[in-house]
C-alpha cells in the first residue's frame, strides 16, 4: 500500500531510505536545514569497508579517552563538559566497552556493511550512476610493532568472519603502493573493502530522486512536531506545516534534540571529524588508515583526501586548526615526500557523525511512537552502511521482512 513518507535529514542515510522508500511506490519528501552540499555526507572518507567490524566501543577506549582528554590533537577528543545528555551518553559508552558486546557487535556490523556494499554495486548497475567506485581494498599502515600486532590481530579475527584479510610484507606492499614512499613497518590488507568519491555518488542520487519525484525541502529546519496518541499527524518547520502517514528520522547528530520531542531516550552525541584535500598528484595508488594516527587516506576522483580524528564536542562547526595540524602531520610521518600546504589546510572541512554508546545505529520504530521509523547513530560508518540502512527503513515502512536482523539496533535497546 503507498503510503506518504517524510525523511526528516538529506544525509546519506536519508537519501538511501528515499531512494527505496520510492521504489515500493511510496510519495516521499525530504526535509533538511542545510542546502544538501556540506557535512558528514561529503566529506567523509568514502569507505565501503566491511573491514571495520569492531565498535568504536570496544574495550580500553574509555581508558585512552581520558588519557586523551587533555591532548587536543589526539586521534580521540572528548571535551568535558558538564550536560546531562553528554554525562547519560559517556556512561553507557562506558558501560558497552567490554569484550562481550565486541563478540556480540562483530556479526552485526559485518552483517550490515556486507549487505550495503552489495547494494552500492546495484545501484550503481541498475541506475547507471556515474559516481566514482574502485574495489581495490584497504591497508591498514603501521609504524610501531605494538600496532602491527594488534592489526595482525583484528586481521585474523577478520579472516575467521570469511573477510578477505592478509598481513603483507613490506615488499607487498610495495608491490600495491610502488610510486610513493612508506615509512611504515608494516600493514595488514582488507581486499574486501572499497572506495568511493562521496559528493559524486550524492549528486547522482538527489539528481535521480528528484527526477523520480521526490520532493524536497532544504533550509527547512524542523521546529516542532505534532503529536498524539504515539503517533505523529504533522511537523512544522519554519516554513510549513507538512503532512504524512509515516516518518523517518534521519537527522544524524540533531537526532536527540527531535526525539525529546516525543519522549524518547536516544542517546548519542556528535563526533566531529576533519578532512583536508589535495589536488597535487600524491601518487598515492590505495585507501589506506594510518593506523597509530586514526587519519584516512584515500585516492578519490581528481584529489587525494586526509580524514580523520574523533572529536566529541557537542553540536559546532569550529574548525580546531590543532586537529588538522596532526592530520597533516601524520600524512608527512607515513609518506615523508609528502607535505600538504597552508593553504591546503586551511580549507579543511569537518562534518558531524552521530555516535550511538555502543557503536551500532538505531534503525527501527520506538515503543513510544507508531509511525516513527529512526535512521541515525552510525558514528564513522554511516557511508558504509548508508545504502542497507536505507533498504531496511524502507522495508519496516513497507511492512515487509526486514533482509537483517534488526534487534541489535533497536532504538529502545538499553546499554
Amino acid at each position: 500500500m503507498s503510503k506518504s513518507v517524510i525523511v526528516i535529514g538529506g544525509g546519506i542515510i536519508g537519501l538511501c531510505s528515499a531512494y527505496y522508500l520510492q521504489k515500493e511506490g511510496h510519495q516521499v519528501t525530504i526535509v533538511d536545514q542545510s542546502n544538501l552540499d556540506s557535512g558528514a555526507s561529503y566529506i567523509n572518507a568514502g569507505y565501503l569497508a566491511p573491514s571495520h567490524i569492531i565498535p568504536l566501543s570496544a574495550p580500553g577506549v574509555m581508558k585512552k579517552g581520558l588519557k586523551w582528554m587533555f591532548n587536543k590533537s589526539s586521534p580521540l577528543y572528548i571535551k568535558p563538559r558538564l550536560d546531562l545528555d553528554f554525562l547519560k551518553w559517556t556512561l553507557a559508552f562506558n558501560k558497552s566497552c567490554n569484550s562481550k558486546h565486541v563478540e556480540k557487535a562483530i556479526p552485526t556490523i559485518k552483517a550490515i556493511s556486507l549487505l550495503s556494499q552489495d547494494l552500492y554495486d546495484d545501484i550503481k548497475r541498475d541506475e547507471n550512476f556515474s559516481f566514482h567506485y574502485e574495489k581495490k581494498g584497504l591497508l591498514m599502515l603501521c609504524q610501531t610493532d605494538k600496532a602491527l600486532e594488534d592489526e595482525i590481530k583484528t586481521a585474523n579475527l577478520a579472516k575467521q568472519e570469511g573477510l578477505d584479510a592478509q598481513v603483507l610484507k613490506l615488499e607487498q606492499i610495495k608491490q600495491l603502493e610502488p610510486h610513493v614512499e612508506l615509512n611504515i613497518k608494516g600493514a595488514t590488507y582488507y581486499k574486501c573493502d572499497s572506495h568511493t568519491t562521496p559528493h559524486e555518488f550524492m549528486g547522482d542520487m538527489k539528481t535521480y530522486l528528484k527526477t523520480n519525484g521526490v520532493v524536497f525541502y532544504t533550509n527547512e529546519k524542523v521546529e516542532d512536531i505534532d503529536f498524539k496518541n504515539h503517533k505523529i499527524s504533522a511537523i512544522k518547520t519554519n516554513k510549513k506545516v507538512l503532512e504524512a502517514d509515516e516518518f523517518v528520522l534521519a537527522t544524524g547528530s540533531w537526532s536527540a534534540f527531535l526525539n525529546k520531542k516525543l519522549g524518547l531516550k536516544l542517546l548519542v552525541q556528535a563526533g566531529k571529524g576533519y578532512s583536508i584535500n589535495t589536488t597535487k598528484p600524491t601518487r598515492i595508488l590505495m585507501p589506506a588508515i594510518l593506523t597509530e594516527a586514526k587519519v584516512a587516506v584515500t585516492p578519490m576522483h581528481g584529489f587525494t583526501r586526509f580524514a580523520g580524528t574523533m572529536e566529541i564536542a557537542g553540536i559546532n562547526h569550529k574548525i580546531n586548526k590543532t586537529r588538522v595540524e596532526a592530520i597533516a602531520d601524520a600524512a608527512k610521518r607515513y609518506y615523508p615526500e609528502i607535505n600538504l600546504t597552508s593553504e591546503e589546510k586551511n580549507h579543511a572541512t569537518c562534518g558531524l557523525r552521530p555516535v550511538s554508546p555502543d557503536g551500532l545505529p538505531y534503525i527501527g520504530k520506538s515503543s513510544k511512537c507508531k509511525n516513527l521509523t529512526i535512521a541515525a547513530g552510525h558514528a564513522m560508518m554511516g557511508w558504509s552502511m548508508g545504502t542497507a540502512t536505507g533498504k531496511l527503513v524502507s522495508e519496516i515502512i513497507s511492512e515487509q521482512k526486514p533482509s537483517l536482523e534488526l534487534a541489535h539496533y533497536h532504538p529502545d535497546r538499553k546499554f
